[in-house]
């Protein structure tokens, strides 16, 4: 895990923008942030250099990869001894339905993201990952009936 950079309020600036849009051509964000453009490029390349940014992606509309449906999945684990979990992190890691995960504190352990085809889709993955699986104690389901659209994504 990264500690806290020292970002001015420039690189916040560029992020922000980055983050909406990776690709704005330089020269835009310059006008945005009112630095040069060689000073962009700069403050880019060190962004990526020192692990700020740390990948630059597509996000892919769901419904064109054929997984329309987002699930939200809260999961309790019986056990969270190291070996438990890093069994229980494998086995997501191996799953393309899982498109995000975090292990938590409170009344849950893991919140999971998912995208998957279609309800029947969600069910076999529970079976799979869930009934089969004798360390976890239970798991609750939150389906997606939109998503609030122009907000950044994380």
């Amino acid at each position: 895990m990264m500690k806290n950079a020292d970002l001015d309020d420039f690189d916040r600036a560029l992020l922000d923008r980055l983050r909406a849009n990776n690709q704005t051509p330089a020269r835009l964000l310059a006008e945005q942030v009112g630095l040069s453009e060689s000073a962009v490029l700069r403050r880019v390349r060190n962004l990526r250099k020192n692990g700020v940014i740390i990948a630059d992606v597509s996000v892919v509309h769901p419904a064109v990869l054929g997984t329309p449906l987002t699930i939200h999945v809260l999961v309790s684990l019986e056990r969270e001894g190291t070996a438990a979990l890093d069994a229980f992190e494998r086995k997501l890691r191996a799953r393309e339905e899982v498109q995000g995960a975090w292990y938590v504190t409170g009344e849950v352990d893991f919140v999971l993201l998912l995208r998957v085809r279609s309800m029947e889709a969600y069910a076999t993955f529970t079976r799979e990952m869930f009934h089969d699986d004798p360390n976890v104690a239970s798991f609750r389901t939150i389906v997606t009936l939109r998503e609030v659209e122009g907000l950044r994504q994380p």
